[in-house]
């Protein structure tokens, strides 16, 4: 991360968990087989659930929080100065930590980045975050909140994956140079990719699930962290050998072939 702090390659996301109190206790395993794994960067939002996934990331996290690198976001609409404050505050709360370690705007909206940055700053001197970034801000958002002042900006987590190349236009090259992260969710295209036939061809060519080999082609990227969602433990130990697997300049020219590249610019897509 550009503040210094070593995070794993590949993380968990949690959108849609916490939704069905019949799923709870496979969705709390998959959580700890990833942490078991290394993949202890987890990724949830007081959003998710209105508040129900960060309840669950609280006790699948009970006593190894430590382990753990846990990132949360702040909606847009609690984005002004006490606003962000109580809303952090609502999250700690749940997760039952002390400390969120990333803190995100989950994406823009009509309060000014400037009131968001100093809750954020304020959050920080007062360790109840230790490092803030965003979500779903295309270039020029980008720009405008480092120049509102969100210098320490540390990520921006937007939509990337095979299917969804628009950010290679412009934005991936901008949080590269900037040397920022960008966190990659909906890996699989919220399922589409595992369902694509031409996709899954390659894949057992190279004794590699789909899964894997969109988890091994974002990872191929410089700066680039996914966090696939996954909410049984053989899914997510399915996902922990993709940071085993490694595609070569063959692998990624046969990917292109299957999945073009953007053409122009384009909106940056949101889920």
């Amino acid at each position: 991360m550009p503040g210094g702090d070593e995070v794993a390659c590949v993380g968990q996301g949690t959108w849609h968990m916490g939704d069905a109190p019949a799923h709870k206790d496979q969705e709390i395993a998959a959580l700890r087989e990833g942490i078991d794994r290394g993949m202890t960067l987890i990724d949830t939002a007081e959003m998710y659930g209105q508040g129900r996934a960060e309840s669950l990331v609280g006790e699948a996290i009970a006593g190894r929080r430590d382990e753990v690198y846990l990132v949360s976001k702040v909606l847009p609409s609690n984005a002004g100065f006490e606003a962000t404050i109580a809303a952090c505050e609502a999250s700690l709360k749940r997760l039952g930590t002390d400390w969120i370690d990333l803190y995100l705007l989950h994406w823009p909206g009509a309060t000014p980045f400037e009131q968001t940055i100093a809750a954020f700053e304020r959050l920080m001197a007062q360790g109840k975050i230790r490092q803030y970034g965003v979500s779903n801000l295309d270039t020029a958002d980008c720009r405008a909140f480092t120049a509102a002042g969100g210098r320490a900006m540390q990520v921006n987590q937007v939509l990337y994956n095979l299917d969804q190349r628009g950010i290679e236009w412009d934005l991936l090259d901008w949080m590269a140079e900037n040397q920022r992260v960008t966190m990659a969710y909906s890996p699989f295209d919220g399922g589409a990719l595992l369902a694509n036939d031409a996709l899954a061809r390659f894949a057992r060519a190279r004794d590699m699930t789909s899964a894997q080999v969109c988890l091994a082609w974002l990872l191929a990227h410089d700066h680039v962290l996914p966090i696939p969602k996954s909410a049984t433990p053989e899914r997510v130990a399915e996902n922990a050998e993709s940071a085993h697997w490694q595609l070569d300049a063959e692998d990624l020219a046969e990917l292109d072939d299957l999945f073009a590249p953007p053409s122009g610019p384009e909106p940056l897509q949101i889920y």
